[in-house]
């Protein structure tokens, strides 16, 4: 039960119903099994010690076979609604999954090994399957069928119930004697397979690199010998598994045998007869049945519930809460401020962002500059609305930003990175993650606009995996395209020409000056080019906007942003 409480209810709850009528089943089950033991046990008195005809059994074969038929239907419809309580439990799990890992900051799941990540959301939620169609109902059913068969046996025979009574609790002690061992070793298996899988993925992604730097075959060894570690946890896992299956069909055969002795010798005796004996030692297998069940079951619970609590981890991270009531985003144009916002990275005791203030306004190309580390991706994460300020605030003209409804405020805003993420698919594809509802013309335009016409014969192009079949310089300028594509009224430009050749630089730059025209935009830059067209230039030095002012105005004063240029001039 442990993986119920470990997991939200809320993903727990749809299992409810299904699981419950799981349960029913397993009474039914139990008066099923008492009905087949009792019919059996007349027929054959009746049949082999009274010496009646086949005919005068048949009714009671027929009830005999009634009861076993709906047996087997009530035992398929109890697995059939497990199995849907484990599907229904699965699609709330990946959902709630996916949902709190697109809700937190992109940098929070960038933290995680991919690898890991993907193996808890396939293989994981995988493990919750048998732990919902298999462990919990059988976990009732251990409790339940032989409560029931004590009901009736306790009247029938009184010392056969009590060897019962108690010969029953051995199973679930060494369950648990067991179980405890086995809980660590599953542990120890779930984390070597997610660190395999996490390190077999980074090879994958890596192998241009291995092959270049002539270290695929090292890196096979290292994958050799993680595979080892994961074999090895598995047989652990195999080895306490056999052992305590061994170790319940022992304790429930013994049981059985000792019933069948002592069942024997009261019968022989005179002081039982023969249909009351046949009942219960019918009986005496249908007993133990559930609780060695449950046994050969348990590590499915144990994976279950050790994948239950790695996802529990990821759904209990942080994120950033949404406004209990949204405001609209304030009308155009817009003037965008910082009053001495604050940031500081989680572990870390140098603030990346120390009491900036600066002011956006209206159709202003501004370029922020500064060493590395000084902070300028922090102002374009916390613009982008992925981090919130630690103190001070992001003024969208008179409307706070953290009061903005994320969603409406990142579809009026364009975001260009230094290298923009590219999804397996067609060039039109990818564009049309920008505007899904663009036409032809506007695709096309876009396309001619940016450059990208040269690499991308037509829109039906297929660009691979991360852009695999394209070249930095144009992945950067699908993502130019892109933005031209969005037409929205905030830019937010990350070196958006880093990584083309001179000629095509300076026909982007016409190109983003077109795209700029009448809008608000911050490019973080480092090439001349760029920042002698900005209308305001931002200086940014330890977190702390240190000068701003035109390009021609600190160019010609003392200060950082005359030794940042200096270089660059002079080359």
């Amino acid at each position: 039960m442990k993986s119920l409480k470990i997991l939200p209810n809320r993903l727990t709850a749809a299992a409810g119903l299904p699981l419950g009528l799981s349960v029913g089943s397993g009474a039914i089950l139990g008066l099923l099994i008492l009905a087949q033991a009792g019919l059996l046990s007349q027929i054959i008195a009746r049949g082999f010690l009274g010496g009646e005809k086949l005919e005068a059994l048949i009714p009671q074969l027929a009830w005999l076979a009634g009861v076993v038929l709906l047996r087997a239907g009530v035992t398929a419809a109890g697995e059939t609604s497990a199995r849907f309580a484990a599907v229904r439990v699965k699609s709330a799990v990946r959902q709630a999954l996916a949902e709190a890992l697109l809700a937190q900051s992109p940098r929070r799941p960038g933290e995680e090994r991919t690898g890991e990540l993907v193996n808890t959301a396939t293989a994981g939620v995988e493990a919750l399957d048998s732990y919902f169609s298999q462990y919990l109902p059988q976990l009732a059913l251990a409790a339940l069928i032989p409560l029931l068969l004590l009901a009736a046996i306790f009247p029938v025979d009184g010392l056969t119930g009590l060897v019962l009574l108690v010969t029953a609790p051995l199973i679930p002690i060494f369950m648990i004697l067991i179980g405890n061992l086995s809980e660590s070793t599953t542990r120890r298996q779930w984390r070597v397979l997610s660190q395999l899988s996490a390190y077999f993925l980074d090879s994958l992604q890596g192998l241009a690199a291995l092959k270049m730097l002539n270290r695929s075959a090292d890196q096979a060894r290292n994958v050799e010998i993680a595979s080892q570690r994961y074999r090895q946890a598995t047989l652990s896992v195999l080895r306490i598994s056999f052992l305590s299956a061994f170790a319940l069909e022992l304790i429930a055969t013994l049981s059985t045998a000792v019933i069948a002795v002592e069942i024997s010798l009261r019968l022989l005796a005179g002081r039982l007869d023969f249909p009351h004996a046949l009942f219960l030692l019918v009986l005496a297998p249908d007993f133990y049945l559930p609780l060695r069940t449950l046994g050969a079951r348990f590590h499915a619970g144990a994976a279950g519930t050790t994948a239950a609590r790695r996802i529990a981890e990821l759904l209990a991270e942080p994120h950033a809460p949404a406004p209990a009531k949204p405001a609209p985003a304030p009308p155009l144009p817009w003037t965008i401020r910082f009053e001495r916002v604050s940031y500081t990275y989680p572990g870390r005791k140098t603030p990346a962002l120390d009491k900036a203030s600066f002011t956006l306004r209206p159709g202003e190309q501004a370029v922020l500059v500064g060493e590395s580390g000084a902070g300028k991706t922090t102002v374009a994460r916390l613009l982008l609305g992925f981090l919130r300020p630690d103190s001070g605030r992001i003024w969208i003209n008179d409307t706070p930003l953290d009061e903005i409804s994320a969603e409406e405020w990142r579809s009026r805003l364009a975001w260009v990175p230094q290298d923009a993420y590219l999804f397996t698919g067609t060039l039109e594809s990818n564009l049309r993650l920008a505007r899904p509802e663009a036409t032809r013309a506007e695709l096309d335009a876009a396309v001619e606009a940016s450059g990208l016409r040269s690499a991308a014969k037509d829109l039906g192009t297929w660009v691979g995996e991360q852009g695999l079949r394209l070249s930095g310089g144009e992945r950067q300028r699908l993502g130019i395209a892109r933005a031209l594509l969005k037409d929205a009224a905030f830019l937010l430009l990350d070196e958006p020409v880093s990584q083309v050749d001179p000629e095509l630089e300076a026909a982007l730059a016409e190109a983003l000056a077109r795209l700029s025209a009448g809008h608000t935009a911050l490019t973080i830059a480092h090439h001349l080019t760029t920042i002698s067209r900005a209308s305001q230039v931002l200086v940014l030095q330890q977190g702390k906007i240190v000068q701003s002012g035109s390009y021609q105005a600190l160019r010609s004063a003392e200060g950082p942003f005359r030794e940042l240029v200096a270089p660059a001039e002079a080359a």
